[in-house]
């Protein structure tokens, strides 16, 4: 039951991820046609400024919740588990109020000296109110992970992507000659709206929640130790947030500067980076929806594995995921290499992304396999070792980036070399760590099997791609990737090797 649950929880999660994320899609097209290539690219400086003060707030809360929860949870310690929830939500509610208000002060600032574009301002103001409320609704989504209800979380972030498409689409409609910094504004307007009417039915859905636990027994707990328990594992998982940000930004704002340097104008700079950042690495990493909405359930079910010393349990939890990753990633692969054309047009309605599509996708296939360690290490409560690795492989992008993108022969391709890299080091560390404290084995026999089913699926969705008329995009993406992902799935399913094993 606990295996069929898990399942189950997942799928709940990845359907309801697919939906929100085919409605964040159809948000950033909206957005790249409203904006142009030089308005997605001034959005994608804007974009990790905002991240950065997130981090600050909200960083590591939903996983210290849903950690802490899940054990109350499976106790049945509903006193205690409410304590917990009540007490982290009024201080993160003055401490994200207070930074909110630093960072609306400053963000004329901010926009001159740090993005050094005056156009940014109005936006990094609109994105204040999120400040706010996105860290409130990550603490609601840590409680209902916790104990185990993924559906309400899952329907509210169908219903806040959604408010974001009609918000925008009605600024535009309201705007029709607005300027790229009031449209990026706008575009920000949006997303906080979205993010006010998700803390909004997800507070109401906890308080209904909150009155149905039955009375408890325990005794209560201290508050101050009960914020404490959920401080050390957020507060790592914080800094690692933080300071990956900071970098990250760092990365992000060095990049136009460096493709400037390299000899190309600032425009045609920013058209890059939007056609490669802002368009092809959101095509290529979709399908991270499957595992982000994996490793969501994956985090409480290790950590109560880990409570009750059940080892077994969590190994073969484990080998699950990271096979679960390792075919969508082979299947996304397949996909992106084969009809790189057909979904540039299809999405952006662009002809010039095929070559960026195939280049994007060898990093994101490595970001498949990374993700889940870094869900699996929260699991297992090594908090502090994604700490050091995520600074290590944030340092290597800065200077990698700093590095390639100068290059005039090479430029934003640069980027892309820095996230295989970075990517492939990710991995090695974390998975290191894994076998560390796990006993998983590597299956050399496995992994040439898997790749040898990825050269089948490639032949196979090639000579379906070469049967189909190029004068129907829609109806041959309907057909390549569902056909993709299924033969890599099912000659995975009965080929009776894995890429990792329980030893």
């Amino acid at each position: 039951m606990k295996i069929d649950r898990f399942y189950r929880n997942s799928l709940i999660l990845i359907l309801s991820n697919v939906f929100t994320g085919v409605i964040a899609f159809a948000f950033s097209i909206v957005l790249s046609r409203e904006l142009g290539t030089e308005g997605l690219g001034l959005y994608g400086l804007v974009m990790p400024v905002y991240s950065l003060v997130l981090c600050l707030v909200s960083d590591g809360l939903v996983t210290a919740l849903s950690r802490n929860t899940a054990v109350f949870h499976s106790k049945k310690d509903f006193k205690n588990l409410v304590r917990t929830v009540s007490t982290v939500f009024y201080i993160i509610l003055m401490w994200a109020a207070f930074v909110g208000l630093v960072f609306f002060t400053g963000s004329s600032f901010i926009g001159r000296h740090l993005i050094k574009d005056i156009r940014s301002s109005p936006a990094l103001k609109a994105l204040t109110p999120a400040l706010i409320f996105v860290p409130l609704s990550a603490i609601m989504k840590g409680f209902f992970y916790g104990i185990g209800k993924f559906r309400i979380p899952a329907f509210i972030d169908i219903a806040e992507k959604s408010i974001r498409i009609v918000v925008l689409l009605s600024i535009m409609a309201l705007l029709p000659h607005s300027t790229i910094g009031s449209t990026v504004a706008a575009a920000c307007s949006a997303l906080a709206m979205g993010e006010l009417l998700s803390f909004i039915i997800l507070y109401s859905a906890y308080k209904i929640h909150k009155k149905r636990f039955p009375k408890s027994s325990f005794r209560a707990q201290n508050r101050l130790q009960l914020l404490a328990n959920v401080l050390v594992i957020s507060i790592p998982l914080c800094i690692e947030g933080v300071l990956s940000s900071i970098l990250s930004t760092a990365s992000s704002l060095i990049l136009p500067r460096r493709l400037v340097s390299s000899g190309l104008p600032y425009s045609t700079a920013l058209s890059l980076i939007g056609k490669f950042s802002g368009m092809s690495l959101t095509i290529t990493t979709f399908p991270l929806i499957i595992i982000s909405s994996v490793m969501t359930v994956t985090v409480p079910d290790l950590t109560v594995s880990v409570s009750r010393k059940d080892y077994w349990a969590l190994e073969r939890r484990i080998v699950q995921v990271l096979k679960i990753a390792s075919v969508v990633g082979i299947s996304s692969l397949v996909v992106d290499m084969c009809i790189p054309d057909t979904l540039g047009k299809i999405f952006y309605n662009r002809k010039d992304l095929a070559g960026f599509i195939r280049f994007a996708a060898i990093p994101s296939f490595i970001s498949y396999l990374s993700l889940p360690t870094l869900g699996i290490l929260n699991g297992l409560g090594k908090q502090n070792v994604l700490l050091r690795n995520s600074l290590i492989t944030s340092i290597q992008d800065v200077v990698l980036i700093y590095i390639l993108t100068g290059i005039p022969s090479i430029n934003i391709y640069g980027y892309g070399i820095t996230l295989i890299i970075s990517s492939l080091t990710l991995l090695i560390l974390n998975f290191h760590e894994i076998r560390k404290n796990c006993d998983i084995k590597v299956s050399i026999s496995g992994i040439v099997i898997y790749a040898l089913i990825g050269i089948l699926a490639f032949m196979i969705i090639r000579f379906i791609d070469d049967m189909m008329p190029e004068t129907l995009p829609v109806l041959k993406a309907l057909v390549i990737v569902p056909v993709a992902f299924f033969t890599v799935f099912t000659l995975s399913k009965y080929s009776g090797e894995r890429p990792f094993r329980q030893a």
